[in-house]
């Protein structure tokens, strides 16, 4: 159905899904969303994909068990990343650089997860790259376990099912089939709108603050004795 230019075309979604079948939608989904290597893993695309083509019938399993097994592959994968974090601990930080590891995606994931707290563990689901790092980060800074359970299964959800429930819907329409390429591309920039949203809001709000600040600073100097900083005053003055 598709030649993904997105990549390989071993990293194609319907490659995937024809060769491996749902077993193998699991397992990506799974190793994507908690271990270090699943990074580059077509995440977004693979799901709308499974559900276009549960839709089409060519995927012979019910669209409720798939959204399900899904949103479990999603939520487990998290599971075993936190755990990874907990016990590896700062070390994660100071592992140099391979083909399959980088350092600034560790760090992007990081910063991330310190700027939104639990509720990145849903935000970066949505964000190619980072919801692979994300459970790992939090199980590093120690993230409370029942927190990280409850925003663990509302991620895993939102995204596992709501994706592959898109999928389906859109499968139904012919524009879709016919422009599948263009659809998937969209989703992977799609994806991005949620953080990209959050940045320009943090932003706004950065530079409010900042607007207060000098605001306050130049009413204390107005209101100061004199005047402006180093202005003569006194008897002294005329000397």
């Amino acid at each position: 159905m598709t030649t993904l230019a997105l990549g390989p075309s071993w990293l194609d979604p319907d490659y995937l899904i024809g060769t491996f079948g749902l077993i193998g939608v699991l397992v990506i989904v799974f190793a994507e969303s908690g271990l270090l290597i699943g990074f580059f893993l077509p995440g977004d695309s693979l799901l709308f994909t499974t559900g276009l083509l549960v839709t089409s019938g060519t995927l012979k399993s019910p669209l409720w068990l798939v959204c399900t097994l899904v949103a479990l592959a999603a939520i487990i994968g998290d599971q075993v990343g936190y755990l990874f974090g907990r016990k590896v601990g700062p070390s994660l930080f100071k592992r140099p650089d391979s083909k399959l590891f980088k350092q600034e995606n560790v760090e992007k994931a990081h910063e991330f997860f310190e700027k939104y707290g639990p509720k990145s563990l849903v935000l970066a689901r949505f964000v190619p790259v980072v919801r692979t790092f994300t459970p790992i980060i939090a199980g590093v800074s120690r993230m409370n376990y029942r927190s990280f359970i409850i925003f663990n299964v509302i991620g895993g959800t939102l995204w596992g099912v709501g994706v592959t429930l898109l999928g389906a819907a859109l499968g139904k329409i012919e524009f879709v089939h016919k422009n599948i390429e263009m659809i998937l591309i969209a989703i992977v920039l799609i994806s991005v709108l949620p953080i990209a949203f959050e940045f320009l809001r943090a932003r706004s709000k950065s530079k409010k603050a900042a607007r207060t600040t000098d605001g306050a600073a130049g009413a204390a100097v107005s209101e100061a004795p004199g005047g402006a900083p180093g202005a003569p005053r006194g008897r002294h003055a005329k000397r």
